[in-house]
C-alpha cells in the first residue's frame, strides 16, 4: 500500500453527505494532507458522469466508485494508493446492492471495504429494509471471518453502540440508530461474533461522536452520535497505534475517522 517508509497502515472513512457538496468544502484539499493509503466515503450522492473532474480522481490514488442505481441516493466510494489485486462491488445481496452500500478492495490477505448501512429514519419501512440489511450483512461478515482473511470495515454503521456513544441516550431510546435492537446487533457483532470496534481499542472516552445533525446547534454544542466505524478481524486487535476524530473543519454533517495501523504491505 505504498506506505512511503512511513511503516504503518492509515485509513481514512467519512460519510460526505453528497461528494461534490464535500469537495466545494475542501474535503479534497484536506485529504491530500493526510497521508491516507485508503480512503472509504460513503453517501456520495453521484453517479459517474457527475464526477469528470479531475478533484474526485485524486492524484496518487487508484479510485473506485460503487453508486446507487438511483440518482442523487447513497453510493460508496475506495480511493487507494496501491492498485488492490481485486476490488468487489457489493456483498451479494441485490437490494443493498443496488443502492451501492458496499465496496471492497483486496490487498494479499487484507480486505479494506466501505460499508454503507441503511439509515431507518424515514419510516418503518427502511427501518424494517435495515434490519434485513443488518441480518443479511452478519451473515456475509461470518463467511468473511470464516475466510481466513484480516477485514477491515469502514463506514457509517447508522448505530450508536452504547450510551457513552450518544450524548442525549435517554430521549433517543426509541429513535432509529439506538433501538434496543440494533444496540443487540451491535453486541452480537462484538462480543459473539469477535469482531473489534477498533477506535474504542484505543479511546474509551465520552463525547466521542461522528455525527452531529444540523439543528439546535448540535455540532457547536457537541450534541453527536458516534455512528462511523473500523470495524476489523480479532487478528487486527494488537495493530491498531493511533485513532483520531477529525473536527477542525467540516466536509459533511459527519467527520473522518482515521485509524493507523501496524499493517505494513
Amino acid at each position: 500500500m505504498s506506505n512511503c517508509g512511513k511503516g504503518f497502515l492509515r485509513i481514512v472513512t467519512l460519510n460526505v453527505n453528497g461528494i461534490r457538496s464535500a469537495a466545494r468544502k475542501g474535503f479534497f484539499h484536506w485529504l491530500a494532507g493526510q497521508d491516507a493509503d485508503v480512503v472509504c466515503l460513503q453517501e456520495i450522492k453521484a453517479h459517474l458522469e457527475q464526477l469528470k473532474s479531475l478533484e474526485f480522481w485524486p492524484q496518487g490514488y487508484h479510485c473506485y466508485y460503487h453508486p446507487a442505481l438511483r440518482k442523487g441516493y447513497a453510493g460508496v466510494a475506495l480511493y487507494s494508493r496501491r492498485l488492490p489485486d481485486e476490488v468487489i462491488q457489493g456483498f451479494g445481496w441485490p437490494p443493498a446492492d443496488e443502492e451501492g452500500r458496499y465496496l471492497e478492495a483486496r490487498f494479499g490477505n487484507l480486505s479494506v471495504a466501505s460499508v454503507y448501512v441503511p439509515s431507518g429514519t424515514s419510516g418503518e419501512a427502511r427501518q424494517a429494509f435495515k434490519f434485513q440489511f443488518m441480518d443479511r450483512f452478519l451473515e456475509f461478515m461470518r463467511q468473511c471471518a470464516a475466510s481466513g482473511r484480516d477485514f477491515i470495515f469502514c463506514g457509517d454503521f447508522n448505530i450508536a453502540h452504547r450510551k457513552i456513544d450518544i450524548r442525549n441516550w435517554r430521549s433517543n431510546q426509541n429513535r432509529s440508530g439506538f433501538l434496543p435492537q440494533e444496540r443487540a446487533w451491535m453486541d452480537r457483532l462484538f462480543q459473539q461474533e469477535g469482531w473489534v470496534d477498533a477506535f474504542r481499542v484505543i479511546n474509551q472516552e465520552a463525547g466521542q461522536y461522528t455525527w452531529w445533525s444540523n439543528r439546535g446547534r448540535a455540532w457547536e454544542k457537541n450534541v453527536g452520535w458516534r455512528i462511523d466505524y473500523q470495524v476489523v478481524s480479532p487478528s487486527l486487535k494488537d495493530r491498531i497505534l493511533r485513532v483520531e476524530i477529525y473536527k477542525e473543519e467540516r466536509f459533511s454533517d459527519h467527520a473522518p475517522l482515521i485509524i493507523d495501523y501496524d499493517y505494513p504491505l
